[in-house]
């Protein structure tokens, strides 16, 4: 599974945004430019304007005009999970070719591997949900991916459901 440009530069930039200190609790001093997020990360400035009007609509980011303006969180870092970025610039977190209420894979029949891309798309979804952008600027995403439950575990609490 890859994440499209439009997903990961929306969370290269806002890793830098919170990086620089543009917390929801600074003052306008806490602004930061979108030329300044492009340089750093070596991202076009056009693109990032396309992606931070979405972030702002889904109250991720706020921003000031004029001299000294820019962005900043409009939530603290820690309260920003990487997933809700994805959704922000509509980013599909989705591992099938299939979609919801479609014909389906193969001729309008469900493929033999349907229920495995779905449910990668869903462990993606889970790992992003469970990380914030504090996460990310304090370093702590290693060792953060699960190895799966044995068969013999995952069996009887799937019974039990």
């Amino acid at each position: 599974m890859r994440l499209s440009t439009r997903g990961r530069y929306a969370v290269m930039a806002m890793v830098e945004l919170a990086a620089r200190g543009g917390s929801a609790s600074s003052d306008s001093r806490g602004q930061v430019s979108l030329a300044e997020i492009a340089q750093a990360q070596q991202l076009s400035l056009a693109y990032l304007e396309q992606l931070f009007g979405p972030l702002r609509r889904a109250g991720l980011v706020a921003s000031a005009r004029g001299p000294g303006g820019g962005y900043r969180l409009a939530r603290q870092a820690s309260d920003i999970a990487i997933a809700d970025i994805v959704d922000a610039v509509d980013e599909p977190l989705q591992a099938t070719r299939c979609e919801e209420g479609g014909p389906g894979c193969l001729a309008g029949q469900r493929c033999l591997t349907h229920d495995l891309w779905a449910e990668l798309g869903a462990q993606i979804r889970l790992f992003l949900g469970g990380l914030t952008l504090a996460d990310v600027v304090g370093g702590r995403i290693a060792g953060r991916a699960a190895l799966p439950r044995p068969a013999e575990e995952a069996a009887p609490a799937a019974a039990a459901q």
